[in-house]
């Protein structure tokens, strides 16, 4: 089981379902239409079947928050979105990164740290992102690995690293 976690509107329900699609069709990332997506109440759950095994993504509403860590027993992964170009939410974003990192379940878990959204036209870069977040101490003081990657939902750049990262956190 692996986690999707993130503010309300980083995009998570739209990474979610372009996954699936990639995933079921071995579509490029960009084909196709964006799907519609309405704000997540509760959980969504999808199968992934990787190179190494089958993943199951579980998405928790931005909203649902507080009870995250309800969810974050037997959890060998977590993916954690950001909103690259809504500057107003990083400091929340940060504050509940430390927070899931921080988390006893949760210690040797592997995590993703998404930054969405660097389709729009003024989404703040990786290196500024990295900065405001402090993501070099993070790291450096984080009991889990932890990885960075840039991607758009919306338009499917950097998916296939993604669908990589959860490939590689499949034990064989």
């Amino acid at each position: 089981m692996c986690l999707l976690l993130g503010p309300t509107a980083v995009g998570k329900t739209l990474l979610l379902k372009r996954l699936q699609k990639l995933n079921v069709r071995n579509e490029t990332p960009e084909s196709g239409e964006v799907p519609p997506t309405l704000p997540t109440v509760g959980t969504n759950l999808t199968d992934l079947t990787l190179k190494k095994g089958k993943v199951t993504i579980r998405e928790l509403g931005g909203c649902m928050g507080p009870i995250w860590p309800s969810y974050y027993t037997d959890c060998p992964s977590v993916i954690f979105m950001v909103d690259s170009a809504n500057i107003s939410q990083v400091s929340s974003s940060c504050i509940q990164l430390l927070s899931i990192l921080s988390a006893e379940p949760l210690r040797g878990a592997s995590v993703l740290v998404i930054f969405n959204k660097i389709d729009l036209p003024c989404p703040m870069t990786l290196m500024e992102m990295k900065s405001l977040f402090r993501m070099d101490d993070i790291i450096a003081s984080a009991t889990q690995p932890i990885t960075i990657l840039e991607a758009s939902a919306r338009t499917g750049q950097g998916l296939h690293k993604v669908l990589n990262w959860l490939d590689s956190t499949l034990k064989e």
